[in-house]
């Protein structure tokens, strides 16, 4: 019979992927997401009745149980990076991730797979980077053999990290940012669903795994990179430590004010702790190597998505070239 996983936020960005990986391998999938009227399209990643999507909300023990049945893998990718409402650090990074290992230990699920993230610690400052870290702890101790990912930040068509500054430059002279010399490691995303596919099936020793690309590089440098992407010409602006605080606390005052109706996604006070810590591949770490995957530069990526922040779009080859010959004459 074809074995089935279930993939607990196989709707988000990494979920999306690790769906198609294990789809394309011949395994049944059952994407996991509070929506799944909304996600039908991940219908098409298979044949017709491979993947599904199914309703479950990991603060749920009854539909987290549901999904978990029968399946003989699990891939955990749920996760957020800002708080809202019900859906807190807490209950999603640590209690939620406990739920999953603790009904995959029961009902007997061959590999578990977890997703965290580059910089979870129980010392950091950073309310994300904790809770990362005390769900990993959660996994671990009901599920040993566990499997657990930690990316830096992720680039690929549908990001949220060069897609958002990609967004803001279209229309702004300045580039604000802050912690501009902290370091970053990007990972193309289906590098991390080949390897959580890889855990998925059995390919991977239990453990802790560090996922990071073949750049480093600051975060200034990756604007710098946006920005020759999108053949724009933007000032970055590295904001100072206090005045940062004072945006993400206006901003998240708005949020409040507007009793949830505006998220702040812009920046946050545990962004900027984030911030204080590098975002790369610790020395003696396993890795992408350690999975004999080989990781994707940026600079084979970028441009197949960055182009639609060009001022001249999809077009933008045809002005440079005709540009060139203008000057020949």
């Amino acid at each position: 019979m074809t074995k089935l996983v279930t993939i607990l936020g196989g709707s988000g960005f990494v979920g999306r992927y690790v769906a198609r990986r294990m789809a394309q391998a011949g395994w049944r999938v059952r994407v996991a997401t509070r929506r799944p009227n909304e996600h039908m399209y991940v219908r098409t990643y298979g044949a017709v009745g491979q993947v599904e999507p199914v309703l479950c909300n990991i603060r749920d023990d009854a539909s987290v149980r549901a999904v978990i049945a029968g399946a003989d893998a699990v891939v955990n990718c749920s996760g957020i990076l800002v708080e809202g409402g019900k859906n807190t650090f807490q209950a999603v990074h640590v209690d939620g991730a406990a739920r999953v290992a603790r009904f995959a230990s029961e009902t007997g699920v061959k590999a578990l797979v977890h997703v965290s993230a580059i910089g979870a610690s129980g010392e950091s400052d950073s309310d994300y980077q904790r809770s990362k870290a005390e769900g990993e702890a959660a996994v671990l101790a009901t599920f040993p053999d566990a499997v657990i990912l930690r990316p830096s930040i992720i680039f690929g068509p549908e990001d949220a990290f060069f897609n958002r500054f990609g967004g803001q430059i279209r229309f702004s002279p300045l580039l604000p940012i802050t912690g501009a010399e902290t370091r970053f490691q990007p990972v193309y995303i289906d590098d991390i669903a080949q390897a959580a596919a890889q855990a998925a099936m059995g390919g991977a020793q239990p453990g802790v795994y560090e996922l990071g690309g073949p750049d480093i590089e600051t975060f200034r440098g990756l604007m710098q990179r946006l920005l020759r992407e999108t053949r724009r010409h933007r000032v970055i602006i590295n904001l100072p430590g206090f005045i940062a605080r004072i945006v993400a606390r206006s901003l998240s005052a708005a949020q409040f004010m507007t009793a949830g109706l505006f998220t702040n996604s812009l920046l946050t006070l545990d962004q900027i702790r984030a911030l204080a810590y590098d975002n790369v591949v610790s020395d003696g770490a396993r890795t992408l190597a350690d999975l004999g995957i080989d990781p994707t530069p940026m600079e084979l990526i970028l441009p197949g998505y960055l182009w639609r922040y060009r001022p001249a779009g999809q077009y933008t080859a045809i002005v440079e070239s005709a540009k060139g010959l203008h000057g020949q004459e």
